[in-house]
């Protein structure tokens, strides 16, 4: 197994908030990080020495930067999963191009679990009007149609309730390649977030009960309550699965609702994930600082909670404003994520409160 030892250069793919906090759990353990992305410039500029603008078409860019790391790794999942193979020509890179493949590609996706054994939701591919009639009249109208590959945070969605929404969800989602997801009676939502190091070791942190206002993470708290608890071991013995599916190296989250059926698999995300940004004060060790340890071949943090009770919060747009108030809580961890324009559906920081 290949040890990165502290003071090497680890590189992120990304430099959003995600590689943000990943360079500031790298530094706390003495590595050097440098960032590539498309942009000038992002959140992660002010925690990360090296920033390298780069298309990640650019298969010459992508091999210097390689060359200028020991270990890369990436933030989010809409990178073309050939930046990641021409990156792993020269170098190590984890986790691997497979579990974007999966991620990237809604029905990829749902069949991979669904072929595993894990309970999702009823779906059916369409790549026109004609594939999204049938698939209603299959599945039902109560549905829920997305476009198969890109959207976050209820992007590229539609909600469908009766056979007559077909023609207005097909030209809200800008007809293109997409699945129809029937609707699932849940009772709560819940996230299984663990660390698969470079041995295969697996550690999970409390899944956090995750509450969600117009398709954007609100909350996400733990313990999650009992309801949610009593599913929790199903859902980790498929998540388990998963990582050792794709062996994978790193932080990855899976997404649930509880259900009368059990938990029921929503998607997944081949990444550290913003339900588990409460691990920074609320676990010994958070999700930030295994996904270093993970990817860099290190042994893996205790992933306890640190307290009796953990809430995260998003800042959306204007809501990062409120900052000085925040800040009088005794209670709070304020995390402000250095964006310049506050816009609405912006993730501009979170707040985490611990009850000890």
């Amino acid at each position: 197994m290949t040890t990165i030892a502290p003071g090497s250069t680890i590189g992120i793919l990304g430099g959003g908030q995600l590689g943000r906090m990943i360079a500031i759990a790298a530094a706390q353990l003495g590595y050097r990080t440098h960032i590539y992305a498309p942009e000038t410039s992002g959140p992660a500029a002010d925690v990360s020495p090296r920033w390298t603008q780069g298309a990640y078409e650019d298969a010459a860019a992508l091999a210097a930067f390689a060359d200028s790391v020991d270990v890369v790794t990436y933030e989010f999942e809409n990178i073309d999963p050939s930046a990641v193979e021409v990156l792993a020509t020269h170098g190590l890179v984890r986790p691997g191009a497979q579990a974007l493949r999966v991620a990237q590609d809604r029905l990829a996706e749902k069949s991979f679990v669904r072929d595993l054994g894990g309970l999702t939701a009823p779906f059916a591919s369409v790549e026109s009007l004609d594939d999204l009639e049938q698939a209603i009249a299959t599945i039902g109208s109560r549905a829920i149609l997305k476009t198969n590959r890109m959207g976050y945070d209820g992007k590229g969605q539609a909600r469908l309730n009766e056979p007559g929404d077909a023609v207005g969800a097909w030209n809200a989602i800008g007809r293109q390649s997409a699945i129809l997801e029937g609707f699932v009676t849940f009772e709560e939502e819940f996230s299984v977030i663990l660390a698969r190091g470079a041995d295969g070791e697996v550690r999970f942190w409390d899944s956090p009960v995750n509450v969600h206002v117009d398709g954007i993470l609100s909350t996400s708290t733990a313990p999650a309550g009992e309801r949610i608890e009593a599913q929790v071991e199903g859902a980790r013995a498929l998540a388990a699965q998963v990582a050792a599916a794709l062996d994978y190296v790193g932080v990855l989250t899976l997404e649930f609702f509880a259900s009368a059926d059990g938990p029921v698999f929503n998607e997944m995300a081949p990444r550290v994930h913003n339900s588990g940004h409460w691990t920074i004060e609320g676990a010994v060790t958070s999700q930030f600082e295994n996904h270093v340890r993970a990817i860099c071949g290190l042994p893996l943090g205790d992933t306890r909670l640190a307290a009796k009770r953990v809430e995260m919060r998003n800042l959306i747009g204007d809501e990062a404003n409120e900052w000085q108030a925040i800040m009088t809580d005794p209670a709070a961890h304020l995390h402000l994520y250095g964006k310049h324009e506050a816009r609405a559906g912006r993730k501009m920081g979170h707040v985490t409160r611990l009850t000890l």
